[in-house]
């Protein structure tokens, strides 16, 4: 089968086009690098299986001509900058809900039946039910963020009854590891190794969060694809536990041999949008045989361990 990844060149993508190309996938990397990164590429480009198209998802015409031949397509490429979303709320609509729309248009003009989609645990905003079930009311949205991957998913289900369309949606939590480039882990240990004796805090600190591993998102996305068969198949892709961030700053600073002074600020949340508790149920992920290997502790380690080993990463962010 040939695979065609938008956004092939980020963190959960670039894993993506790995696991494929083992899996004898032919691979079609589309990205315009604002946040991609070519030396995420290394292993899949050795491959001659693989081929890089640089491109924007907002470009529709280049968008359908590199998409021609593709059997599956794997909808990764999205603003993920959550915390600016109100600094720039345009991008959402265009990088995010536009950006699927040609995507799926694409699909349409090349009759290409089969989607894969990145969302995000945020479509639930700040539910009333722990752990937030896949059919859980959705609540009012408090993230452009998490409104435009809500427009995204409604859409992508449209084209399921209109066009024939087979989709596989999964509602992330936030995902570490390696090639990981932004979110918190990144920010502390910028902050840290910018200044080891204090650390700002967005946040009361408090702030209860769920995180996964990023192969065992992808173990998860490809055992769903393996055995689901329905239009729409949605699933919540996260741990069985969460954490404060405090939490997290303590294990961050511990492998760091670090003892900063906590300086709080933003009060009970860290930014417009922010939800204080993220936990999903993951019951239904489960129940088709799938269980994380990784803790939420084990994953911010790796992810630190991974930023220790390439400086270039936050040389290029800085």
């Amino acid at each position: 089968m040939k695979s065609f990844i938008t956004g092939g060149a980020g963190f959960i993508g670039s894993h993506v086009a790995d696991r494929l190309l083992a899996s004898g996938f032919d691979v079609v990397i589309y990205d315009n690098f604002s946040t991609g990164k070519e030396r995420f590429l290394e292993n899949a480009l050795s491959s001659s299986h693989c081929t890089l198209v640089w491109g924007d998802t907002r470009d529709v015409s280049h968008l359908t001509s590199a998409m021609k031949g593709a059997d599956i397509i794997f909808h990764f490429a999205a603003n993920a900058d959550v915390r600016l979303g109100t600094q720039h709320p345009r991008k959402d609509l265009e990088q995010n809900t536009i950006a699927t729309f040609n995507v799926l248009e694409a699909m349409r003009t090349h009759d290409i039946q089969k989607i894969v989609f990145s969302s995000t645990g945020s479509i639930y905003g700040e539910p009333d039910v722990f752990p937030t079930p896949e059919n859980a009311p959705f609540p009012i949205q408090t993230s452009l963020y998490g409104a435009s991957k809500s427009a995204c998913e409604g859409m992508i289900a449209a084209y399921c009854e209109g066009f024939n369309v087979q989709a596989y949606i999964f509602r992330f939590v936030s995902i570490l590891g390696e090639r990981y480039s932004h979110g918190h882990v990144f920010d502390f240990y910028k902050k840290l190794q910018a200044n080891p004796h204090k650390l700002e805090v967005l946040g009361s600190g408090h702030q209860k969060k769920s995180y996964l591993y990023v192969q065992d998102c992808i173990d998860a996305m490809l055992l769903a694809l393996k055995k689901s068969k329905n239009k729409v198949n949605i699933y919540n892709l996260g741990t069985n536990k969460y954490c404060e961030v405090n939490q997290s700053i303590q294990w961050i600073c511990k492998h760091l041999n670090v003892s900063p002074k906590l300086m709080y600020t933003g009060g009970e949340r860290g930014w417009i949008g922010d939800s204080p508790f993220i936990f999903l149920d993951t019951r239904a992920i489960e129940s088709l045989g799938w269980t994380p290997k990784r803790s939420i502790q084990e994953g911010v380690i790796r992810t630190v361990s991974y930023l220790q080993a390439t400086p270039w990463l936050m040389e290029s962010r800085s």
